[in-house]
Parts: structure tokens; C-alpha cells; sequence
């Protein structure tokens, strides 16, 4: 901490605040000059600073920050100084502290614990735990006064009482004036305004990565929301739940089933009843915790109601989940999905998965640097925080209704998922509940890109039912329909648009259970006596179809003018899973286009999936299903496929999107298929 407090440059925005919102805003340099000697949350900081340094005036911030920085010395306990503390109260007999104070009911006793203060055992009127239930569950920051008094019946050993006890929080809102006040803003102000209110200086920040970071808020402004954030260390991806709000709780080990949910008995309420957020700041914890605790929560996440004993019961807090990726996102998108980093309690368990409202890219959220934090105003973060609370009362799910409509793709799940995605951002940027459609818009496109981002991980799991990603909306004035997808895209570079080597193919399947397989055969050539020679790895139905693939090339190879080639050339032909997932399927023309290739020496034509198989005579076996497949072709960056005739009427079914960006190109026997494929044809 430091006696002089240097006085940054203030800008328009910091003018327009400190007028609009005097005594409510601070600056958030002295926040840091503080939190460096002071290991309290933000907002017990700011608390203080809102009610001594509010002000214009520096001299008025510089006695302001002293005494921030006395009442710190003299009543913050650091943890290795319980015992000061406590010699302090039996000295003086009371004394006022700035604590965490947790509320337990032991022996049929309710007993206060003052974390820092060192004292499980601390007497504290029963008032206070009806008044304030999170006491009771993970406890609140409060000024507290502690006297010492000698107890009878402990003798002596439990004789400290709690006399006072004020939670860190403003005294009162109103939320007809923080709209109002709003109105003073332009959006780009607001968002300016809310970033640094967030404690970072967004004047290098794009409007996308702005919109990541208010996302976080978003539990804290919507009942019942459900936010995963997965991406790297040191990204702040659990700082909005753990600093800015004394309504939130973080979670940083597994809980039990009466803590979240409450007791049996119904007599003590858990988490969910009592919290505005319950967080999770290591997913991977979940793992560690009972089954029944997991199993209770998909349920709660679906509704907000869940079973305790006989009785049921329901909670209004939002569910925030955060975990660390060790992988970049491309390798990850390649090799599997976007859920690996979870715990397999939850990565296995699709129903689970499909209940999460919003995936926040983790990974597009740049490492917390000096050079991201604002020396300029912000909102005291307390008010903040009041006025995301309020909000959470008032629903904006609706709002999509006035200038859209959602696209046939979306199903109740994820309409409701994006629904409430856009109620919280508008809760956050137009608190007044009046964005232009123009702004709408964008909102309304981020959050179907994040509910589409988990969709799609679903989807590469290998579930039939999650197929409909084509996620999109309409206008209402003019019926133009516009589609949404993800950065990522689950790997659009698996199929690349440049030309493939002579002897490499594109192709793909579908399995009995309606998973899709997408894979790139790759054959080569050897001088030999005409057999075919399979890669280990090769097996199953797919090897299957190679082979039958390969007896047809064998007994027609002279009316495909390559019998000389063939009597003298061995082909080996390795197939490389793309998706990673194992599915069985048979893939006989894309062998056969690719063997083509090879012994032509000329490639097929670039982004091309082949599709479909053979018999051993060469009449084609159609798929099963188009819609599938050409998604995950789609979605893979397929710009063409050769697909059976015999498929043309499935064509019908595959959605606009998808028709958009593939072209389909028809075939009704296997030197058709392999010609077209080579541009011959």
C-alpha cells in the first residue's frame, strides 16, 4: 500500500459516469493499490471504497483511501493472525472486524465460525441465521462485532459472541433509476462502462471478446442459467462468481448432497435454495463427488426442481461450471470434442450435457495481463452486483419475439437455452429492455452460437437425435432466413480444399446406431501381383468393404482400362478415422475412387466426399440416411459429394444449409462414381 495515490488521465467516458452515476462509480486502480496488502474479495474492496473514495476530488480519494486502508489494518484479520485477534477482543472486551462468518448447527446449538478469526465455536444470536440463510450455507462477509465474555457452562472455553453482524452490501437499490440512467448511454458506451466496472480496460478489446466477458455475468443476472466455460489457466474464468458478488458461491472441492440440495428433513436449505450462483471452479471436481449428487443436479438443471426424501423441492440459482483445457482448441476440434476436459461423471452422460445453455470459448479469452486492467471508473461492484439480483427477477425471454423467430433446427431445449442466453445479455446491455433490432440481432446470434457449440459437441459424440444443428433465425419483416455457427466448427479443415495427393479419398459412413464415421482412404502403389494389402488398423465392416470393393476392381479391371497395372502392382490402403469415434461402417466406393486414383496417377477432385458401397458384383448400397452425413460433411468443410442415385429422393430431407454448401453430385454405378469423382466424366 502507498500514501500518494497518482491521479490518471480521465477521459469522456470517466466525465459521463461520475456525473451520471455519482457515489456508485470507482476507480479501479485504487482497487488494485489495495487488493495488493489486502486478501479480501473485490467487492468487501470496493464496499469500502464506494463509501470513502466516491468522489471526484483527489484530496477527497487520498483521506479516502487512508481510511480504507486504517479500517483494513484494524479490523481485516489476516489467517496467521487469529490469535492477535482474538488477545485483541479479550482485551478490550469487543472489537469490530471485517470477516467471512460461517453459521453451523452442532449439539443443538447454532454456532458462528469467523474464518479468519480463528473461532469455530463463537456464540451469535439466532436472528442473524433466519436473517441471512447463507450463513448457513458457505457463508457471508460482514462487518462483525465479536465481545468476550466469560460462558458458564464451556467454562471459559467458549466465550466470544457475536454482537453485530452487517453483510458487506449497499443499503438499497432502485431499478426504475439504474434504466433510466442507462438511457444516458450509448451501447458502445455501456459496454465500455461494464467492462471496466469488470475491472478491465477494453479501449484493445473487440466487441466479441466484450461480449465473452459480460457472458460471465449472465448467472448472475438470469435465474436457472447453466454456463460452462472450458479453456486455459489463467483466463479469470471463475473471477466474476467469486469477487463480485456476495450472492454467488464458489465451489473449489466436491460438495454433498444435503449441502447443495438440502437436508432431508427439509428443516435446512441447500445452495440452490439459498445462492443466486452456485459455481464450480475445477470441474474436474465433480468427478470426486457422489453419484446421487451429479444425478440430482442434470434434474435441477433441467427445471430448477429436484426430490429430497418424499418432498419435492426448488431452487432459483444458476449453475456455472469452469474448467482448464490442456489442449489447443484444434486438437481437441480433430481428435475429439469439446467436452473431453470434463469429468467422465459428466462428459459421459449426453442428457446431462444437452441441459447446458451456454458453451463460453474459454480459449479466446486472452491470460489476465497488467496491461488489460483500467485505471478508469467503474461501478462500485456491490451495486453491480445489486443490480444483476434485481434484475434476475424480471424476464426477457420474449424479447426475441418482437423482430424474430427461431429456425426449425432448435428444438424446445435449445430454444429455451438460447431464450434465456438472450434475456441475460439484454439484462446486462439493455437493462431498460430496448435494444434496437440491429442490436438484438447480435445478441441473438451469440447466444445461438453457444448453445450450437454444445450441440454439435453432442453431435460428434455420435448421438442420431442431435443431428439438427443448422441452427438459424428469421426475420420477421421479411422472412429471410440466416444461419449461425461456431467459430470452430467442429473442424472445418478436416476436409481440405486443396487437392489431395493421387490416391486419397474423402469419404464417410453411417452406422446402425446413426453414428457417422468420416474418413480419408489412402492408396498407394507397388510393384506386385495384384493384391491388396489393408494397413493394421483395418477391420470390421470397413475392411469388409474394401475387399469386396477391390474383388470387383479385380474382375472388371479390363473394362476399366487398368488390367496391365493391376496384374503387376500390389495397392495398399490405409483409412484414417478422422473423427476419432470407431464407427463400423462400409465405405466400398470411396476404396474404389481412390484406387482409381492411384493407379491413373491423377487426384480426385479437391473437397470431395465419396459416398456409398458396393457388392461383390458392383450394384451400389445406398446410406441409410443423407441428413447426417452431409451435415457432418458440412460441418467438416465438404464443398461437393458423390452420393448414390438411389439416394436422390433422401435428398429432399437435408436441410437449405446444408444444400447451400454442398454440392451434391449423382452416380448409379462404381466407374461413374470414380470418373466423376476424377473429372473425367
Amino acid at each position: 500500500m502507498t500514501d500518494t495515490v497518482s491521479t490518471p488521465a480521465r477521459d469522456a467516458l470517466d466525465e459521463k459516469v461520475t456525473g451520471v452515476f455519482a457515489g456508485k462509480v470507482v476507480r479501479k486502480d485504487l482497487v488494485r493499490k489495495v487488493k495488493v496488502g489486502a486478501n479480501v474479495p473485490v467487492f468487501v474492496l470496493e464496499f469500502l471504497l464506494g463509501k470513502y473514495c466516491a468522489s471526484k476530488d483527489p484530496v477527497a480519494i487520498e483521506m479516502g483511501l487512508k481510511v480504507v486502508n486504517e479500517t483494513l489494518a484494524e479490523n481485516y484479520i489476516r489467517p496467521d493472525e487469529s490469535m492477535k485477534a482474538q488477545n485483541k477482543v479479550i482485551d478490550q472486551g469487543r472489537h469490530s472486524f471485517i470477516d467471512k462468518v460461517k453459521v453451523r448447527v452442532a449439539d443443538s446449538e447454532r454456532w458462528a465460525e469467523a474464518v479468519n478469526f480463528g473461532d469455530r465455536y463463537i456464540h451469535i444470536p439466532s436472528q442473524y441465521a433466519r436473517d441471512y440463510e447463507r450463513l448457513l450455507t458457505g457463508g457471508v462477509w460482514a462487518q462483525v462485532e465479536i465481545k468476550h465474555e466469560y460462558d458458564d457452562e464451556s467454562k471459559g472455553k467458549r466465550s466470544f459472541w457475536i454482537t453485530k453482524l452487517e453483510p458487506i452490501q449497499i443499503a438499497t437499490f432502485g431499478l426504475d433509476e439504474y434504466r433510466a440512467d442507462r438511457r444516458s448511454f450509448t451501447t458502445d458506451e455501456w459496454l465500455d462502462f461494464m467492462m471496466r466496472s469488470l475491472g478491465y480496460e477494453p479501449t484493445e478489446m473487440d466487441r466479441r471478446l466484450k461480449f465473452l466477458f459480460l457472458t460471465r455475468l449472465i448467472p448472475l443476472a438470469e435465474r436457472n442459467y447453466n454456463l460452462v466455460e472450458l479453456g486455459p489457466r489463467g483466463t479469470g474464468k471463475s473471477y466474476a462468481i467469486q469477487e463480485l458478488s456476495p450472492y454467488a458461491s464458489l465451489l473449489t472441492g466436491p460438495t454433498t448432497q444435503a449441502n447443495m440440495f438440502g437436508h432431508m428433513s427439509g428443516r435446512y436449505k441447500g445452495m440452490v435454495q439459498i445462492w443466486d450462483v452456485v459455481g464450480f471452479d475445477e470441474v474436474a471436481d465433480l468427478q470426486k463427488m457422489p453419484k446421487e449428487v451429479v444425478t440430482t443436479m442434470k434434474t435441477y438443471c433441467e427445471s430448477g426442481t429436484y426430490q429430497r426424501g418424499t418432498e419435492a423441492a426448488s431452487g432459483d440459482a444458476s449453475i456455472a461450471m469452469f474448467g482448464n483445457t490442456n489442449q489447443p482448441v484444434e486438437v481437441m476440434v480433430q481428435t475429439g470434442h469439446l467436452f473431453e476436459p470434463m469429468p467422465d461423471i459428466i462428459r459421459d452422460d449426453m442428457a446431462f450435457i444437452d441441459r447446458l445453455h451456454f458453451y463460453l470459448p474459454g480459449w479466446e479469452v486472452p491470460k489476465m495481463q497488467t496491461a488489460m486492467f483500467t485505471d478508469h471508473y467503474g461501478f462500485v461492484v456491490d451495486y453491480l452486483a445489486e443490480a444483476l439480483r434485481e434484475l434476475r427477477k424480471h424476464n426477457f425471454t420474449e424479447v426475441i419475439d418482437r423482430h424474430f423467430s427461431l429456425g426449425s433446427h432448435l428444438n424446445a431445449r435449445d430454444r429455451k437455452a438460447v431464450r434465456r442466453t438472450v434475456s441475460g445479455l439484454v439484462k446486462i446491455i439493455h437493462p431498460h429492455g430496448e435494444p434496437t433490432e440491429a442490436e438484438l440481432a447480435e445478441i441473438l446470434e451469440f447466444a445461438i452460437e453457444g448453445r450450437r457449440r454444445v450441440k454439435e459437441q453432442l453431435k460428434k459424440m455420435g448421438s442420431f437425435e442431435y443431428y439438427e444443428t443448422s441452427f438459424s433465425y428469421l426475420m420477421n419483416s421479411s422472412g429471410e432466413e440466416k444461419f449461425v455457427g461456431v467459430p470452430e466448427q467442429g473442424g472445418r479443415d478436416l476436409i481440405a480444399l486443396d487437392p489431395l495427393a493421387p490416391g486419397s479419398a474423402y469419404t464417410a459412413g453411417l452406422n446402425t446406431e446413426g453414428t457417422v464415421g468420416l474418413f480419408r482412404i489412402e492408396v498407394s502403389v507397388s510393384g506386385g501381383t495384384g493384391k491388396l494389402k489393408a494397413a493394421g488398423g483395418v477391420s470390421g465392416a470397413v475392411k469388409e468393404s474394401l475387399q469386396r470393393a477391390f474383388a470387383y476392381m479385380q474382375s472388371n479391371k479390363g473394362e476399366f482400362g487398368i488390367g496391365r497395372d493391376l496384374d503387376v502392382s500390389d495397392l495398399h490402403v490405409e483409412v484414417i478415422d478422422l473423427l476419432a469415434n470407431r464407427v463400423e461402417t462400409e465405405i466400398g466406393i470411396g476404396f474404389f475412387a481412390a484406387a482409381m486414383s492411384a493407379l491413373r496417377s491423377h487426384p480426385l477432385a479437391p473437397a470431395l466426399l465419396v459416398l456409398g458401397d458396393m457388392s461383390v458384383q458392383g450394384n451400389i448400397k445406398p446410406l441409410r440416411s443423407l441428413v447426417e452425413v452431409l451435415q457432418v460433411a458440412m460441418d467438416n468443410g465438404a464443398k461437393r459429394a458423390l452420393i448414390p442415385i438411389e439416394n436422390k429422393r433422401n435428398f429432399l430431407d437435408v436441410d437449405a444449409d446444408i444444400m447451400e454448401h454442398v454440392d451434391p453430385v449423382f452416380y448409379g454405378d462404381p466407374k461413374t462414381a470414380a470418373m466423376k469423382g476424377l473429372g473425367v466424366v
